[in-house]
């Protein structure tokens, strides 16, 4: 390829519009964590206070949880958008903040999460 081609290729990629996003959120950067949207950046950054008043621990961000089949074989991957342990509550908690109403895709995979792992997904609006 030569330099012409590479340039007037990255020319052309750059002139086509953005596609819009299905749900018109918008990604949003706070102290360097990426969020995918301003609904979800606020709640887990309120997370972060909880956490270091010690009201919450473990707190992680954008957890994958693997849902097994019965060989063993990987049947689907569930993405939290926040899990942690609530010392108030004292329980394990999996959060996911939703702007919009729940997909089909999500749904079953907030069934099996319930059904394999035992855990329940709350959703956060």
């Amino acid at each position: 390829m030569t330099q012409e081609s590479i340039s007037a290729a990255w020319r052309a990629q750059k002139a086509q519009p953005k596609a819009k996003r299905k749900y018109r959120n918008e990604p949003v950067v706070v102290d360097g964590r990426r969020y995918d949207s301003k609904r979800e950046a606020a709640y887990c950054e309120n997370l972060i206070l909880l956490e270091k008043a010690g009201k919450i621990g473990g707190l992680e961000f954008q957890r994958r949880f693997q849902l097994l089949g019965p060989k063993g074989e990987v049947i689907c991957v569930y993405v939290a958008d926040a899990c942690f342990w609530d010392h108030e509550q004292d329980r394990f908690r999996v959060i996911d903040v939703k702007g919009a109403p729940p997909t089909r895709e999500f749904i079953l995979k907030k069934k099996l999460m319930q059904a394999f792992k035992g855990i329940e997904v709350e959703i956060i609006r």
